[in-house]
């Protein structure tokens, strides 16, 4: 009789298995067997370890621990699989060597999922598969909830992210893909690292909203007695330590923002923020361009990696300015506009709408970016000289003042992270960031001026190539992952009732 996972069951299913399984537990807790009172259990060895390296562990002796994935019983002996952090490993029990006792309450009373722990000596069956013949075997902890089928695991979408922890007991793509977001995240700081950067850390609850667009969670602080709010960006801080004599910092910060969600939108996220003294926007372009071949290479192997059904070549990247894209994809060279009625009548034209006060000529050429250029940037695409009005912290181009020494980057028509030549000048940024809190203030929101940042520019900040991009993004493009809840352990869910 083979026993495999227990197929999905309907809430009358769960019910009677969770009461078989508490009945079990009360049973060999009252013979005197309790699962839960092991504090530690001597593991000498791992799955994947014993099965690549089977010519050295071949009729040693070896302890291993995981969750019971499957059993197969027929009579004096019976196989099983045992689950562990690198895969699954077979484990051969008989009558005879684990004891008549041990043997009938493996046969009885483990159940599917539960946590053994498994002492033997290490053989290969007839067919060729890595096996522990047990001598010693023990149930370390009672699962009292049925694991889901064997081959379809868990198929509710919504059920994989509000149960992750049942995800990753099923299925192995999903832990490999957390395994990579760490190996992604760990090289992205080797790289940071070994480029003379220092890794920091700034506030999350800040004392004030601050007036750009995104909207922050609001929180109230009991001892001082005043509202705060979750950061948005980590970038004002940042640049303090800039001021303060640092000359290369980063942070890999966790951000909330209390907006819509969608396939690459979460109200919290991971973003890498960083800053260099005395480089420009050129440098930061040159500098992602670098980090994400070296991420990819030593976490996939190539620069050609595969996403939502396009190959991305990583080798090349295009670079474009927000004007030259959008005559290429839309046909309009905003060069040769000369006024802000000019371009409302091209947007007219070509049905581009705006909001209400954002009708100016940098407004309507980056609507037109949106409506025609950003979802055609399948492969990797610098789209750099920003307007200002949509640029407040970025430094004016000297021979093009309506512009911006900005980027942002794009893969498979998502922006990827978005940099910036630093504005360092106290006064522009001091009227830049009180437009900007004016305009959400007549919207209807709170918005301040973060005077504190003003302050600290206006003791000097140098010349400043500063760089942001989601890590959340990355994994989704390294790992081919159509959604970010995908490469979100815990993403955000609304509560069943």
């Amino acid at each position: 009789m083979e026993e495999k996972i227990n197929s999905a069951p309907d809430g009358s299913e769960l019910i009677e298995q969770a009461r078989i399984r508490r009945e079990k537990l009360k049973k060999i807790t009252e013979e005197g067997h309790n699962p839960y009172l092991k504090t530690k259990y001597a593991v000498t060895a791992r799955s994947g370890d014993v099965k690549e390296n089977f010519a050295a562990w071949e009729g040693k002796e070896v302890s291993v621990a995981g969750r019971l994935m499957s059993r197969r019983v027929m009579g004096k002996a019976s196989f099983s699989h045992v689950r562990d952090a690198q895969g699954d490993i077979q484990i051969y029990v008989t009558r005879q060597d684990v004891g008549e006792d041990v043997y009938m309450a493996y046969k009885k009373d483990f159940d599917i999922g539960d946590i053994v722990g498994v002492r033997g000596t290490v053989f290969k069956t007839q067919t060729g598969e890595v096996t522990i013949h047990a001598t010693h075997l023990e149930m370390l902890t009672k699962s009292l909830l049925p694991l889901p089928e064997k081959y379809n695991g868990l198929t509710n979408v919504d059920m994989k992210y509000r149960l992750r922890h049942v995800d990753l007991i099923m299925n192995a793509d999903v832990r490999e893909t957390f395994r990579r977001r760490a190996a992604i995240l760990r090289e992205v700081r080797a790289y940071l690292d070994g480029n003379g950067y220092m890794e920091v850390e700034t506030p999350v609850l800040l004392t004030l909203e601050i007036g750009a667009d995104a909207r922050p969670f609001k929180t109230h602080h009991n001892a001082l007695d005043i509202d705060m709010y979750l950061r948005i960006e980590t970038e004002l801080y940042l640049k303090r330590l800039i001021v303060g004599g640092y000359e290369k910092v980063y942070e890999v910060g966790r951000i909330f923002r209390n907006e819509g969600m969608d396939a690459s939108h979460n109200p919290e996220f991971t973003t890498i923020e960083m800053y260099q003294a005395y480089v420009d926007y050129r440098y930061m372009m040159d500098f992602i361009e670098g980090l994400y071949k070296h991420v990819a290479e030593r976490v996939c192997g190539t620069l050609q990696v595969p996403f939502r059904g396009n190959m991305i070549d990583l080798s090349h990247w295009e670079r474009l300015t927000m004007t030259e894209a959008v005559r290429k994809y839309a046909g309009v060279d905003f060069s040769a506009i000369a006024s802000d009625e000019e371009a409302r009548a091209a947007a007219k034209a070509h049905g581009v709408e705006t909001e209400a006060g954002k009708d100016t000529k940098g407004h309507i050429l980056a609507a037109f970016f949106d409506a025609f250029v950003e979802d055609k940037l399948i492969q990797p695409t610098f789209v750099y000289d920003y307007p200002v009005e949509i640029s407040p912290l970025a430094k004016r181009k000297p021979e093009d003042p309506a512009m911006t020494e900005r980027f942002e980057y794009f893969i498979c028509g998502m922006e990827m992270g978005n940099a910036f030549s630093e504005l360092n000048d106290p006064i522009d940024q001091r009227q830049r960031m009180e437009e900007q809190a004016a305009r959400k203030r007549a919207q209807g929101a709170n918005a301040e001026v973060d005077e504190d940042f003003l302050n600290a520019l206006e003791y000097g900040m140098p010349p400043t190539g500063g760089l942001g991009f989601g890590v959340d993004r990355l994994v989704m493009l390294l790992t081919d992952s159509a959604n970010i809840r995908d490469v979100l352990l815990f993403p955000t869910m609304k509560p069943k009732k």
